[in-house]
C-alpha cells in the first residue's frame, strides 16, 4: 500500500488486500483486550491481507481513549509484520496533526500512510487541510471520503484532483455507488482507489478500477480471494471466489448495526470473546439472532 499506481489497469498485477481489525472489547468497562486485538491481527495476515488498516471507523477508535488506541496501536505492530494504515478519526486539521503524529511515532517505517477523512467539498479547503497534515507529520496521507462516518459529501472530481498530490499514497471512495466513485477517480488521478463498504460493490469496483480490497468483512479471507484471482478478462474466477459470502456481506453491511454484527459474526468463528460494541452504538437485535446464524452456517 506504500506504491502509488502508475497505470490505470482494472487491476493491479500485485493487489493489495486489507483488512480492518476492531479492537475486541471485554468486561463492562469495554476495556480493549490486548489479546483479542493480537489474535485477530494474526488471523488477518494469515487469510492473506497485504497491509492492516488499524484504528479506522469500525475498529471503534473515535469511542477509544488516547492510550487505548496506543494500546491496540502497540499491539498490533508486536503481533504481525504488516504495513498498516492507520486511521484518523477528527476532521479538524489540528486534531489530525496529534493523531497522525502518534501514528509515525509508534508505527515508524510500518506506516504506509495516515487515513485522513475528506472534511469539505471544497478543493482548496481540503487540499490545504492534506497538505498541512503532510507537511506537518510527513506521513504518507490516504484519503477517505466517507460520507456516512463524517457527515461530508466531496464530489469525485474534487476528490480525483487532490489526489493527484505527491504524498497521496492512496483513495479510499466509500460514497455510494462506489463503482461510479471509483470509477471517475481513477480516471483523475494515478493513486491506487479502493473501495469499501464491507466488500459490498467489491466485484463492480474491481472492474471499474480499484487497486483491491481495503475494507472489513468477518471472513476476509473471502475478500483476499476475490481479489487475488481477479482478471478484467476473466471476471468468472473472482465472482466464484466471493459468490458464497455475498449473502453474508449484504446482511453485515445493514445500517445502523453494521458493527454489532461484524463483531457477532468474529465471536462465533472464535476469532473474538466477546462481542460488546461501545455506545452509543446500536445492540444486535436479538431478532437477528436466527438469521446471522443460518448465514453462517450456510457459509460452513
Amino acid at each position: 500500500m506504500t506504491q502509488r499506481r502508475r497505470d490505470r489497469r482494472p487491476c493491479t498485477s500485485n493487489p493489495v488486500s486489507g483488512a480492518y481489525s476492531p479492537p475486541r472489547s471485554q468486561g463492562d468497562a469495554l476495556e480493549v483486550d490486548p489479546h483479542g486485538v493480537a489474535a485477530l491481527a494474526e488471523h488477518m495476515a494469515g487469510a492473506g491481507a497485504r497491509g492492516l488498516t488499524v484504528l479506522g471507523v469500525f475498529g471503534e477508535a473515535a469511542r477509544l481513549s488516547w492510550d487505548d488506541r496506543r494500546l491496540v496501536l502497540h499491539t498490533v505492530l508486536d503481533a504481525t509484520e504488516l504495513p498498516l494504515v492507520v486511521g484518523c478519526t477528527s476532521l479538524g486539521t489540528a486534531p489530525v496533526i496529534d493523531e497522525a503524529r502518534m501514528a509515525t511515532e509508534l508505527a515508524g517505517d510500518r506506516l504506509a500512510g495516515v487515513m485522513v477523512q475528506a472534511n469539505s467539498p471544497d478543493r482548496a479547503t481540503l487540499q490545504a487541510h492534506l497538505s498541512t497534515v503532510h507537511e506537518a507529520t510527513g506521513a504518507p496521507v490516504v484519503v477517505q471520503d466517507y460520507p456516512v462516518a463524517s457527515g461530508v459529501s466531496v464530489p469525485t472530481a474534487v476528490l480525483g484532483e487532490v489526489a493527484t498530490l505527491p504524498f497521496i499514497a492512496a483513495v479510499k471512495a466509500e460514497s455510494p455507488p462506489t463503482p461510479v466513485a471509483v470509477a471517475e477517480v481513477t480516471s483523475r488521478c494515478d493513486a491506487p482507489v479502493f473501495g469499501g463498504l464491507g466488500g459490498l460493490n467489491l466485484l463492480d469496483e474491481l472492474a471499474c478500477g480499484a487497486a483491491g480490497a481495503m475494507t472489513g468483512f468477518s471472513y476476509p479471507e473471502a475478500l483476499v480471494a476475490c481479489v487475488e484471482a481477479w482478471s478484467p478478462s476473466d471476471p468468472s474466477k473472482s465472482r466464484a471466489a466471493l459468490l458464497d459470502y455475498l449473502p453474508l456481506i449484504t446482511f453485515e453491511q445493514q445500517a445502523g448495526i453494521a458493527l454489532a454484527i461484524r463483531k457477532e459474526c468474529l465471536r462465533r468463528r472464535g476469532l473474538i470473546s466477546e462481542s460488546a460494541v461501545r455506545p452509543p452504538a446500536r445492540t444486535l437485535p436479538e431478532s437477528l439472532m436466527p438469521l446471522l446464524a443460518r448465514h453462517l452456517d450456510a457459509i460452513k
